[in-house]
């Protein structure tokens, strides 16, 4: 199991269409992912986690993974949210 900080690029946050990416490439690995936010934790793969953690633009989150690619994992969806997707 590995965790990484990283700070959402995108100015309106993770909402609607950009959740909708983050959780496509989420969905794309075979390890379990987590947000962490606010002691909070909601699996990636999940609109309605991502969702509910209302994540802004310029927020600092944690992702875990855990599972076969878990680094691949997490450094493919930091490439994404370093974006503005």
């Amino acid at each position: 199991m590995i965790s990484r900080d990283i700070t959402i690029k995108n100015s309106v946050g993770l909402y609607a269409r950009p959740a909708t990416f983050f959780i496509q490439k989420a969905n794309s690995y075979k390890s379990s992912i987590w947000i962490e936010k606010d002691d909070r934790r909601v699996n990636a793969k999940s609109l309605l986690g991502v969702l509910s953690l209302a994540i802004a633009g310029g927020t600092t989150i944690t992702l875990v993974a855990d599972g076969p690619d878990e680094a691949e994992a997490l450094s493919g969806i930091e490439e994404l949210v370093s974006k503005e997707i």
